[in-house]
């Protein structure tokens, strides 16, 4: 008899985990997948929904130096929401925390909405990932309690995939409705989608039965925030907001590594720690979420200013620069279900993440050679193979780390490799904002005109083609040059990820 599990199909019955013999009904399970597939959707669409509304947005509302943060303030809430989420609902059960986490995200939403100064934005996105970072995680980690090892492997592909479609559907959505209405729009319409979810998980997660007191590590929770922030935050104002050297930096780096030290010692007594020290020493979760870190660096550096690029230097609208995300979708949703297909058929699964990061690192490559003159099918090209060097790394991830963390850790096992890809999302797209600004401020200085109040922070695409060819050319040039040191950044970070890769130990996925 083989001992190999045939993969999952979701339009037909999915047999229950063994742990609990009897305790899911395979009708129940499949509305459960196709639920938090959709709850995760809808959490990632709060992530990439702004990034072609951005340039708009921060036009009306004032400020280029802060078009980072709109991004950079949402990952840094969902990479510290994550754990504790994921703890939580180890403690307390997925359907609590997923529905509560609904109420967090549309109640960030409305401030988004009716905000008339940056100052709410950033507020808004702050409170819209904490949301985000719990629904996300949350998701993911009922599948390890409704599947086997060895099935998770597609399940995780197609909330992979769920994740690839809102990096092109956030992207296009939001440039349409800052097209034809207005950016207020992009967070109004989180709400029918929010509410559905509400009430389609209510049907399809059961209620925890236990209602014991639980041991909540606060301290922890708490001492693991502020380690987070610092960091995003010392990423995203040094050198450029403030000087390195400035008592602002340095003091935010004393609270750090003092909220470091204090962790460590914390988590090493609390009865239920935050994030169990115990996993720091597990190697699928040293690896994976190593990987993870550099990965989300690439992933979002890309989603963040290839728009913007397309904008200022192709001169395509909103919408039109959301479209060419479509062969980064592509090119993730092929990877992340070829994957999770791979894993369910063999049970294995180390060599496909150091292939996909060996042709993420040539794809970011190929992408500084960028220039006002570079053709969008080549460009169209360049985003398959963003797009299928991400893919497998999602999927195969998360199946590895749950494959090897005790069971009642499962939700903060899911939570970290969430975290650590937020993790280089934020300080990488913080880091890369203060690379281009500066490049940016180099390569334009003389070159814009003496009227354009605001300089660099106050310029458009509108503005840009509406001046002299020649000086048109200048700022599109010096534009493309202030993005190539991004893209060859993320491109050494894909191949430390696929060097990384090879030390994973690979534990046979069991059915």
């Amino acid at each position: 008899m083989s001992d190999r599990a045939d993969p999952v199909d979701l339009s037909a019955p999915i047999p229950a985990a063994p742990a609990a013999p009897g305790e899911h009904d395979p009708a129940v399970v499949r509305l459960a997948l196709i639920a938090v597939s959709a709850t995760l959707l809808f959490a990632s669409l709060g992530q990439t929904i702004v990034s072609t509304a951005m340039p708009i947005m921060v036009a009306d509302l004032g400020g280029m130096e802060h078009i980072t943060w709109v991004i950079t303030a949402y990952l840094m809430a969902s990479t510290i929401g994550a754990p504790i989420a994921g703890k939580l609902s180890d403690l307390y059960g997925r359907k609590a925390v997923l529905q509560s986490a609904i109420g967090v995200f549309l109640a960030g939403a409305i401030l988004c909405g009716f905000a008339w100064s940056m100052g709410m934005i950033i507020a808004g996105r702050l409170i819209q990932g904490a949301g985000a970072g719990a629904l996300i995680v949350t998701s993911m980690a009922v599948v390890g309690d409704l599947l086997p090892a060895r099935q998770r492997g597609q399940a995780q592909g197609l909330m992979g995939a769920a994740f690839g479609v809102s990096t092109v559907v956030g992207p296009l959505l939001g440039g349409f409705i800052v097209q034809h209405w207005s950016w207020h729009w992009i967070f109004f319409v989180n709400f029918p989608v929010g509410a559905l979810a509400f009430v389609v998980l209510g049907m399809a997660l059961p209620s925890r039965s236990d209602r014991s007191r639980k041991s909540v590590d606060y301290a922890g929770a708490v001492l693991l925030a502020t380690i987070l922030a610092s960091a995003v935050l010392i990423s995203n104002m040094g050198g450029t907001v403030l000087p390195w050297s400035h008592p602002g930096v340095l003091a935010l780096a004393a609270l750090g590594l003092a909220a470091l030290v204090g962790f460590v010692l914390v988590e090493r007594r609390a009865p239920e720690p935050i994030l169990p020290l115990s996993l720091f020493r597990n190697n699928a979760f040293l690896t994976v979420n190593s990987m993870g870190f550099l990965i989300g660096m690439a992933m979002f550096g890309t989603i963040t200013f290839l728009p913007l690029f397309l904008q200022v230097a192709k001169g395509v609208s909103p919408t039109q620069s959301g479209l060419f995300l479509v062969p980064m979708m592509g090119g993730l949703l092929g990877g992340s279900i070829g994957a999770g297909r791979i894993m369910s058929k063999r049970g294995t699964y180390k060599i496909m993440p150091i292939l996909s990061t060996a042709l993420l690192c040539l794809s970011m490559l190929a992408l500084t050679r960028l220039s006002g003159d570079t053709p969008l099918w080549l460009l169209a090209l360049n985003m398959v193979g963003v797009g299928l060097g991400l893919g497998p790394v999602f999927s195969v991830g998360v199946t590895a780390i749950q494959n090897s963390v005790p069971r009642s850790m499962i939700g903060v096992g899911t939570a970290s490799a969430n975290m650590f890809r937020l993790i280089g999302g934020s300080i990488g797209t913080a880091g890369f904002g203060a690379i281009f600004g500066m490049g940016l401020a180099r390569n334009l200085e003389g070159h814009l005109p003496e009227g354009m109040g605001g300089g660099i922070r106050s310029m458009s695409a509108e503005m840009v083609h509406a001046l002299p060819a020649e000086q048109q050319q200048a700022i599109i040039d010096g534009f493309s040059a202030a993005l190539h040191p991004v893209f060859f950044i993320a491109s050494a970070g894909a191949a430390l990820a696929c060097g990384i890769g090879f030390l994973l130990h690979e534990r046979p996925l069991e059915d």
